[in-house]
């Protein structure tokens, strides 16, 4: 069984840089790929960001190209999702995954409990 614990989310301003952490404990984690969704309210749960399990391949929502990167330390047992010029519209509750494969392939099977990002001026 894998748990993840996410942190790092907060209150930002519009344009601001922030860093989301995913801890990841119980289970052999550096076989599995990685993801982090986000659900903001009245909304259903989106994809943001898929890592494989050795971190050479990456994938990234058309809505966080070039602004948003996941990445991983294996060696830590952690996931990271570095987001830059952050706006109004990424406000919501943002989740770590893993998947039951080294790839991002079919729906998680791990969920973290979610951690809060509003942006707000």
């Amino acid at each position: 069984q894998v748990q993840l614990v996410e942190s790092g989310g907060a209150l930002v301003q519009p344009g601001d840089s922030l860093r989301l952490s995913c801890a990841a404990s119980g289970g052999p984690i550096s076989s599995y790929a990685m993801g982090w969704f986000r659900q903001a309210p009245g909304k259903e749960r989106e994809f943001v960001a898929a890592i494989s399990w050795a971190g050479g391949s990456t994938v990234h929502a058309d809505s966080v190209k070039g602004r948003f990167t996941i990445s991983r330390v294996n060696a830590k047992r952690m996931v990271y999702l570095q987001m830059n010029n952050l706006q109004p519209e990424d406000t919501a509750v943002y989740y770590c995954a893993a998947y039951a494969g080294c790839s991002a392939n079919g729906p998680p099977v791990y969920w973290g409990q979610g951690t809060q990002v509003t942006v707000s001026s």
